[in-house]
């Protein structure tokens, strides 16, 4: 979550319609990085927008739609579990993800509306992302184990995407942090706001996690859904390794904050 808030909207005015809470979201809206993927930057952005809108009109706080992110998603991720994969499940699996996907992005919007955010509330949005990346694919392949529908080798597959996934999880989080505590000019690779860039945009889908949670849609046919899974497994592996490499040679570019150094002693 973020920590902007807008001037004057502690609490939504009485004669705010649900459309005006919209168009003062889309005004206010934090621009994102320019290498953000499609389907997170064009569509999940703006669904996020609406449910932010209707949360806030019906008073619900920031941890609050963080909560419904959650029982959306794990939910999704409980089904891979219980049950063998079908195109039924496949779809629901892929629609609960997805929906999970949008309360996340609207729980930020809420916090700068009502201008509640908190070390706390950011706490708590990176803990459920966190415990998703990993489970997501281990659920997967317990749900391929208990059923048995692909050679066991292939577990390997969702096992090594837990992996990667929350290595690129942690780096992502790190790196932000680290940020923070730069001093003076701003770090060579630091990613700038900017115009939409649709040729980036769509270069990036492969490791999109709307594109990832859209993919479940195709675990009626197993054998079309591994192949897809595997290329996303080895944009994400070939993403984490590029961003490993750009994120080391930011950080030796940088000066480090005095004043937020680690002391003699403390915990490097």
């Amino acid at each position: 979550m973020t920590g902007e808030g807008l001037a004057g909207t502690a609490s939504p005015a009485p004669a705010e319609t649900y459309l005006g809470v919209v168009r003062r979201l889309g005004a206010a809206q934090k621009p994102a990085a320019r290498s953000a993927p499609a389907y997170s930057r064009f569509v999940n952005r703006r669904i996020g927008r609406y449910i932010a809108a209707w949360a806030y009109r019906s008073g619900l706080s920031p941890n609050a739609v963080t909560g419904i992110s959650a029982i959306f998603t794990f939910a999704a991720i409980a089904l891979l579990i219980l049950f063998p994969p079908t195109w039924i499940l496949g779809i629901a699996v892929a629609l609960l993800l997805l929906i999970g996907y949008a309360f996340d992005s609207a729980d930020g919007q809420v916090s700068r509306l009502q201008g509640t955010s908190s070390p706390a509330g950011e706490w708590l949005d990176h803990m459920v992302d966190a415990t998703k990346v990993s489970t997501m694919p281990l659920a997967l392949a317990i749900g391929f184990y208990r059923f048995d529908v692909v050679p066991r080798g292939w577990l390997l597959l969702p096992i090594a995407f837990a992996i990667v996934a929350a290595v690129l999880f942690f780096g992502m989080i790190l790196t932000e942090q680290l940020r923070r505590r730069t001093a003076g000019a701003v770090p060579l690779a630091t990613e700038q706001p900017g115009r939409p860039s649709w040729v980036r945009a769509i270069a990036v889908l492969p490791m999109d996690y709307g594109v990832l949670c859209l993919s479940f849609v195709l675990l009626g046919a197993v054998p079309v859904f591994v192949v897809v899974y595997t290329l996303i497994f080895a944009a994400t592996t070939a993403f984490l390794l590029l961003a490993a490499v750009k994120w080391f040679r930011e950080l030796r570019s940088w000066t480090p904050d005095p004043s937020a150094t680690p002391q003699k002693g403390s915990l490097r």
